[in-house]
């Protein structure tokens, strides 16, 4: 069966808009306003893990019929304990209360009487917001029409309106790249792409895409990739665009306005600059339409995923439990969920980047038992290390150690070490006899598994 092209944009729609959320709308224009002259190479690298590893991610989900089964390449007990953490992180725990609480705080705050009382303005706004996602949620065959036909439409409507009112409107004036962008810009631009939470999103949407074509009658595995890969294409598209619209601002005023915590001051003027007093609700307006489908999408998912975990709490429990939590979790304030998200995705988003290139090149090691458990097992003490020396704990000989490898210093000391097993893995392999494991590696694996 084919799937019709007014389908394949409402599902290309779709998928864009689960992805495009808080914190794609806040930290393009954050990189161009820092990286100014150095705009280019940085966005490049933003791209790639913006962009191009979530379509992947996406793609090899679709390929393994889920998370989980991917995981289970390394080990069972891997695989459960990382999906769970996977939801979590991009879920109740971090990603969605910062969902909501990101046009609040960067949309509405700014532009209430000094004299109010923010928490309670804060209470107000997420309870709407959640209610309306609750809403959504509980529906879930209605998706594809209220996000593809709707809503993802008319975010990208406020989105061009914006572009091209900076060109016509907007002051220009791009200064020199701030220290973390004068050199190395493009790994700088990558690393900052962690912050979307795309590359992990992208392991669980993945599935979501695909149970959406299952709902238009793509029974097959190979017609769910064909589409999948097309709607992926389209939608990666669709963000390289906007990503590459809201940098270009961010850049144009990177000599215009001083250098603030987050991009969305950066936004907030730039609306203020060519709306003038309407630009409060056009701001207001665009993030929270652009933040409520990326809710909805996370918390559609994950309930589809603990309902078939957990078999006695159905998928509406499951909905009005995330929903809950979550609205308990944003009224925290942006500032504490960001100080935990940043130290969480730069331990997590490593392990996903490789779990979704051996994915993509799975038949190159599928008859090797060594290659997932060594790569991944050898990305995740680095890049977990890597954390705990961000948070400042003390490592001992052990961290000393681990400054040694190169690029450790800019988050990427896990590639060399990813090579490593990699290249042990395929060793390893080689020394088996063929058709059998010995018995030592049959022992170790079976513990991880």
């Amino acid at each position: 069966m084919k799937l019709g092209k007014k389908n394949l944009v409402a599902v290309s729609f779709m998928l864009f808009a689960l992805f495009f959320g808080a914190g794609n709308l806040i930290f393009p224009p954050f990189l161009g306003q820092n990286a100014g002259q150095n705009t280019l190479p940085a966005v490049i690298g933003f791209l790639m893990t913006g962009v191009l590893l979530p379509v992947l991610g996406v793609i090899v989900v679709a390929k393994f019929d889920g998370l989980e089964q991917l995981g289970q390449k390394v080990g069972s007990k891997f695989a459960l304990v990382f999906t769970i953490l996977i939801y979590l992180s991009i879920g109740p725990g971090l990603g969605i209360p910062r969902a909501a609480s990101v046009p609040f705080e960067m949309a509405v705050a700014p532009y209430l009487p000094a004299e109010s009382n923010l928490m309670l303005f804060r209470v107000i706004y997420s309870l709407v917001f959640f209610l309306t996602a609750l809403w959504l949620c509980l529906n879930p065959g209605k998706l594809v029409n209220r996000i593809g036909h709707v809503l993802t439409p008319l975010t990208l409507a406020f989105l061009f309106a914006l572009f091209f009112a900076f060109l016509m409107r907007g002051t220009v004036q791009v200064s020199a790249p701030q220290a973390a962008y004068q050199t190395g810009s493009l790994m700088q631009g990558f690393t900052d792409g962690y912050q979307t939470m795309d590359t992990i999103a992208a392991l669980n949407f993945g599935l979501v895409i695909a149970t959406t074509l299952h709902s238009f009658g793509i029974q097959d595995k190979k017609g769910v990739i064909r589409y999948t890969v097309l709607s992926g294409i389209a939608a990666g598209s669709i963000l390289s665009i906007v990503y590459l619209m809201l940098t270009y601002m961010g850049a144009c005023s990177s000599g215009v306005y001083s250098i603030q915590e987050n991009g969305a001051w950066t936004l907030r003027c730039i609306v203020s600059q060519v709306f003038g007093n309407y630009g409060a609700i056009f701001l207001a307006t665009l993030f929270t339409l652009a933040c409520l489908t990326t809710c909805v999408g996370l918390i559609n998912s994950i309930s589809r995923y603990f309902s078939t975990l957990f078999h006695r709490v159905s998928y509406r429990q499951w909905v009005l439990i995330i929903v809950a939590f979550s609205f308990l979790v944003c009224n925290l304030g942006l500032t504490a969920i960001l100080s935990v998200s940043i130290p969480v995705l730069n331990a997590i988003y490593p392990i996903s980047i490789v779990l979704i290139l051996l994915g993509l090149t799975d038949r190159l090691w599928k008859n090797n038992p060594f290659v997932y458990p060594l790569v991944v097992a050898g990305t995740g003490i680095v890049s977990v290390a890597h954390c705990l020396t961000t948070a400042k704990v003390p490592l001992g000989v052990i961290g000393e150690l681990f400054h040694k490898l190169p690029l450790y210093q800019s988050g990427f000391g896990w590639v060399l070490i990813a090579a490593a097993m990699l290249g042990l893995s395929l060793f390893l392999g080689l020394l088996r006899a063929p058709g059998k494991k010995s018995a030592a590696a049959a022992g170790f694996f079976s513990k991880l598994s």
